[in-house]
């Protein structure tokens, strides 16, 4: 670092003390608590309503979420921006080996060129309102666990569905923002029809691949634009070429001179999961069991998907997305299994509830209240713990294996068919098939058979192992049949494969499905091994539901006695409902001696491909470009070059990819898209000194998209004159 740097930082600490302003511990604000924290003295120059107010329009109304990450507005003729990694899977199901936009990219110059984002739609939260009084109330005496818990999940679906009835044009959640404690009902408008414009050269856009994944310095120019299209009515409808662009309420103002370190930044997103108000026994799950279980099966499913990709482009297209997730997930999950380590987080908790415990039983009203709260959570997770392995297992089976996830669809609308009258069943049947067929189509899109038949085989040789008391009754009866179990296994598979004739797509979807008939009279050993399956998630159902009852009755407790205990309110865990959050561009220090710096340059990407390593492969005209220092108005004056990607200490989680970074001003500056390999562990425990959030800047956005691509019109509509 240098004088300069640490100058400045020091003069922004000093302001900041002087100002009597402090950092939060952590945050991601819901928008009903924005108004508790004072933005002003932490940096914001704009009036704290411009960004939520719910009498007016604010900057909350170009958000949208958009299958799955969040996406911003940033023109008036519905013009969205978000991440490439997020738009992945919409431009693997457009690609083809001939039309290869997942490798070449897109630029459509005009609406006529824009490609259907196949599977994805925008959500657009309208407005929330706490109805936890309405849920909480009718079962304040039940004492049952599954029983209440099933009461809770009814009302939830009640009022949603009385929201909607009152206004069709809605889509209406409940979420639970404290287990069993804090209720909101959300009001979303959802745009059905959503198409690709602008997606950069996946050299560009995944640079660094899975190398790079979670790691700084990062020089992955993650971002693509979409747009939203309704209606002529200006109502959402499905795709058709007769729609029309979408015209946001509000939509962000880009602001093409990006930042300076130690500027003030804010998102707002739509976050996934956070479990940080959790005891000590769920991290323990998640630690011993969770996370190592998911990681390794997902790495040992992409070398098996990567194998099978080299033998045929057509099939490497089809596995990237399922890959490209895997990947994720399971760099993800290894670096929380470090950080959790790394921190000693189940030691921290058990000092954390052991604390808890004490003021309980010093204090005779909240004992007798709480007396046996701790030893009640303690007692529910070594069950939860104990079956662990099945569950896991139970949990992923589908995903692993798609010719069971085949088998499900075909055996759930064969069991709903057969439950109708004679005389309803051919109705029954006209109504429902088309729908059956796409969730099949969805399925077969990322099938290969030889992919499927090898993780298969791993599944049941995991399964196989099990201890007796958490055995797969399924397997148990295949590995039954022999001594030698992995023989066995084998056969059964060599068997089960060759004569099932599910591996045709074809033969399913014109044959199979063809009426109520065929699809009675076929059967087949994969439809009978998912049948025992779904036999015993049935038969555990009972316990689970108990379980599940009873953790939403001690999670409640626990937050309302923690609160109570340390005095202060919680912000709940993040759920997938909107949030801000808020900090600093700014470096840190990962380890002794060491200092990162808050921003990457282009010079990093061509010093990253003299590797000569695919993953940092990149377009020869950004190196013609940097050679001649043709940067455009994009260069950092001090860096003297475009600045890539950078750092700042916001609080983020999966579901933020894609949030739009602001400046103090409200402006877009970049697009967020991952972490610092130590921050994975956020989503348990946030700490300001390892918890760096990495965006892409609006600089090098720009950059790619003129001087690169030549996609200028995206500059003009965004009303940017450069």
């Amino acid at each position: 670092m240098n004088n300069k740097t640490l100058l400045l930082t020091f003069l922004l600490i000093f302001g900041i003390l002087q100002s009597g302003y402090t950092p939060p511990d952590e945050g991601m604000f819901p928008l009903s608590e924005i108004h508790k924290i004072d933005l002003k003295k932490a940096g914001l120059k704009i009036d704290q309503n411009e960004i939520y107010n719910p009498n007016g329009t604010s900057l909350v109304d170009a958000l949208v979420n958009v299958g799955g990450c969040t996406g911003s507005f940033v023109s008036n003729q519905g013009l969205i921006i978000t991440n490439h990694h997020c738009a992945f899977g919409a431009v693997q199901q457009a690609s083809t080996p001939e039309k290869d936009y997942l490798t070449k990219g897109l630029v459509a110059r005009s609406y006529g060129e824009e490609i259907e984002a196949k599977g994805l739609t925008c959500r657009i939260t309208e407005s929330y309102e706490d109805v936890s009084d309405l849920i909480l109330g009718p079962v304040a005496q039940v004492t049952d666990p599954a029983t209440r818990l099933k009461l809770i999940n009814n009302a939830m679906k009640n009022i949603a569905a009385e929201a909607e009835q009152k206004d069709p044009s809605i889509k209406a959640e409940v979420s639970e923002m404290f287990i069993g404690k804090t209720y909101v009902l959300f009001r979303y408008k959802t745009i059905l029809d959503v198409r690709l414009v602008y997606v950069p050269n996946r050299q560009v856009g995944e640079f660094g691949g899975e190398t790079d994944n979670w790691v700084w310095p990062r020089h992955t120019g993650d971002f693509s634009f979409m747009r939203a299209y309704v209606g002529k009515d200006g109502k959402p409808a499905k795709y058709s070429k007769e729609n029309v662009p979408y015209t946001p309420k509000k939509f962000l103002k880009v602001n093409p001179n990006g930042t300076e370190e130690e500027d003030f930044v804010f998102i707002l997103g739509y976050p996934g999961r956070t479990f940080r108000h959790r005891p000590a026994g769920f991290i323990e799950n998640q630690q011993k069991f969770v996370l190592p279980y998911v990681s390794n099966l997902y790495d040992f499913q992409n070398a098996t998907m990567e194998a099978a990709g080299k033998n045929s482009k057509e099939t490497e297209i089809k596995l990237a997305t399922r890959i490209k997730r895997n990947a994720n997930v399971m760099k993800n999950y290894r670096g929380k299994l470090q950080g959790l380590k790394g921190i000693d987080l189940i030691g921290q908790k058990k000092q954390e509830d052991a604390a808890l415990a004490e003021f309980i039983n010093n204090n005779v009203e909240e004992k007798a209240k709480y007396g046996t709260l701790m030893n009640d959570i303690d007692n529910l997770y070594k069950l939860i713990n104990g079956d662990a392995q099945r569950d896991l297992w139970l949990g992923q089976i589908y995903s692993s294996t798609s010719l069971l996830s085949v088998s499900r669809t075909i055996n759930n609308f064969k069991e709903a068919l057969n439950a109708q009258r004679p005389a309803n069943k051919q109705s029954f049947f006209d109504q429902n098939i088309s729908q059956v067929k796409q969730a099949l189509a969805g399925t077969y899109a990322s099938f290969d058979v030889d992919v499927d038949r090898t993780i298969f085989k791993k599944m049941l040789t995991d399964a196989a192992a099990f201890s007796p008391y958490q055995k797969i009754n399924a397997v148990t009866k295949v590995a039954s049949k022999g001594s030698n179990t992995e023989a066995v296994i084998d056969q059964y598979i060599k068997n089960t494969f060759g004569i099932t004739k599910l591996k045709d797509q074809d033969y399913v979807m014109n044959i199979l499905l063809k009426s109520p008939k065929a699809l009675n009279a076929y059967n087949d050993g994969l439809l009978l091994f998912e049948r025992d399956i779904q036999q015993q998630i049935t038969a555990i159902k009972p316990e689970k539901d108990a379980r599940e009852g009873q953790l939403n009755k001690l999670m409640g407790d626990y937050v309302r006695i923690k609160e109570k205990f340390l005095k202060k309110d919680f912000i709940p865990d993040a759920n997938s409902t909107l949030r801000l959050t808020y900090g600093y561009v700014r470096g840190y220090s990962p380890a002794d001696a060491t200092y990162m710096k808050p921003y990457t340059t282009i010079k990093g990407i061509l010093e990253k491909g003299a590797k000569g390593l695919p993953e940092f492969g990149y377009p020869e005209t950004i190196k013609t470009l940097w050679t001649a220092k043709d940067f455009g108005p994009f260069a950092k004056k001090d860096l003297n070059d475009v600045p890539v990607s950078f750092l700042y200490n916001m609080d983020t989680t999966g579901g933020n990819s894609g949030s739009p970074i602001m400046n103090a001003k409200g402006e877009l500056i970049g697009v967020n898209f991952d972490r610092a390999y130590g921050a994975t562990i956020n989503d348990y425990s946030w700490n300001e000194s390892y918890s760096r959030s990495i965006g892409v800047d609006i600089r090098y956005v720009l950059f790619v998209a003129t001087k690169v691509d030549k996609a200028d019109f995206l500059v003009k509509e965004m009303g940017l004159k450069l």
